[in-house]
């Protein structure tokens, strides 16, 4: 019995950890780097959402620039076309020639 007496005696005792704890402290782990994860990945969902967004304020900008360019496209296209139509349609159809300046005269009406 001496013999296992003077073994045990060299080696320092290692304070044992319950299993329970190990499971808890490893358990603990896997909740950070789960919570970390979902972290990671509401932060990406919000970098995308944004660029999504700029996207999206870029093409407004150039839709309304659009539209306005065709806004005044349509009205110097309406006023050029009428006068143009109703001179072409009276030298064709009625044999109408514009007036010389020197044929034109004024007349000033009462009010």
């Amino acid at each position: 019995m001496a013999a296992v007496a003077t073994e045990t005696r060299g080696r320092r005792p290692r304070p044992a950890r319950p299993r329970a704890a190990q499971r808890k402290l490893a358990g603990g782990i896997v909740w950070i780097v789960v919570v970390a994860a979902l972290l990671a990945g509401v932060v990406a969902l919000n970098v995308a959402v944004l660029r999504v967004n700029l996207h999206y304020d870029e093409l407004n900008q150039r839709r309304a620039k659009l539209r306005a360019e065709n806004a005044a496209l349509s009205s110097q296209l309406a006023s050029s076309g009428t006068t143009a139509r109703i001179e072409k349609l009276a030298s064709e159809q009625l044999g109408a020639v514009p007036a010389a300046p020197d044929q034109t005269t004024f007349l000033d009406l009462p009010r």
